[in-house]
């Protein structure tokens, strides 16, 4: 059970590269019709080295990790109890194909309501390259029922 000793928790680094047909994929799949992130001559022309990343794909590269579910089973969070409350992303950099990313996720925050029958979980990702500087840094708060907690 996920509980505030477990702020500051921070899972092991992972790198993952960003690679160009899974771009194209996740563009056409969230209904991208912009030809910078499909056709490689058009994000030249736009000023791109290579296709950018459509806005949200870091949130998905997050699970091409060695381990998807790590973070899940490290607090004894059980997707039948688990909702996916809010993300945010902040972004540092436009980040492009076929560049290698590095992945640290923590425990930000871990807070309760509705009498402890809900617990929020919030999880901060820090993305680097491979020169180490940040990408970008994303946010998630999972909320988690907490089965027989009074609401």
């Amino acid at each position: 059970m996920v509980a505030r000793s477990d702020i500051g928790f921070e899972m092991e680094p992972f790198t993952v590269v960003a690679e160009a047909g899974r771009l194209r994929f996740f563009a056409r799949a969230i209904g991208e019709t912009d030809p910078v992130f499909f056709d490689e001559a058009a994000a030249r022309a736009a000023g791109h080295p290579a296709l950018p990343l459509p806005p949200t794909f870091l949130f998905s590269m997050e699970f091409d990790g060695p381990d998807p579910f790590a973070f899940f089973d490290r607090l004894e969070i059980d997707f039948a109890d688990l909702l996916h409350g809010e993300q945010s992303f902040t972004y540092r950099r436009v980040v492009h194909a076929g560049e290698r990313l590095t992945f640290v996720q923590r425990v930000a925050d871990v807070y309760e309501k509705k009498g402890g029958a809900l617990t929020f979980v919030v999880r901060e990702t820090r993305v680097t390259d491979e020169a180490g500087a940040p990408v970008a840094d994303l946010s998630a708060v999972l909320v988690v029922r907490n089965r027989g907690a009074a609401s």
